[in-house]
């Protein structure tokens, strides 16, 4: 059983570097400046879409955070959007929910059990104050972040347009 473990940490790190690369492929800026306007007929071989073209593999620069014993089960955040972006600023999983060491020891949910939650997690209303913590209002986009912050009936929180980092439900009762 331990080895079972070991093989699923080491692919989820395995899994998690290549998902950084990938990302970090795709923001690099595009420092070609030369537009193609030929009116040559496509051949075939070039590519049509971006997603098309060839991936450069551009290994990952600075402190990337170790998010490793998180990603053993919670593996779909390893490319998720919120994620990504924390973990190349060295901001990690346990910034935002603690250390979750009761959670990562607590396996029974493999057995149909509840399993113990995390440190620390966020109700729909309290995800807004917490990530202004860090990103405050005066740092912000100001037309780009409005409906945030418009006295309409729909609340909008952060989690609404950056990233999937917020299930719509929860898959299991905690202890």
């Amino acid at each position: 059983m331990k080895y079972c473990f070991l093989m699923l940490v080491l692919a989820a790190i395995a899994v998690f570097g290549t998902g950084c690369e990938r990302m970090e492929a795709k923001q690099k800026p595009d420092t070609n400046t030369e537009t193609k306007t030929s009116a040559e007929p496509i051949t075939g071989d070039e590519p049509l879409l971006l997603l098309d073209e060839e991936e450069e593999f551009v290994p990952p620069t600075g402190l990337v955070a170790d998010n490793s014993r998180c990603f053993v089960c919670h593996m779909s955040y390893m490319t998720e959007e919120l994620t990504v972006i924390h973990a190349r600023a060295d901001i990690s999983c346990s910034h935002c929910h603690g250390d979750c060491d009761a959670h990562i020891a607590d396996e029974s949910w493999a057995w149909g059990e509840n399993g113990t939650a995390p440190d620390i997690m966020y109700p729909r209303p309290k995800i807004n104050s917490f990530c202004m913590g860090c990103h405050p209002r005066d740092k912000m986009d100001a037309e780009q972040h409005k409906p945030l912050f418009a006295d309409t009936g729909e609340k909008k929180y952060c989690t609404d347009c950056h990233g999937n980092h917020r299930l719509a439900k929860r898959k299991c009762k905690w202890k």
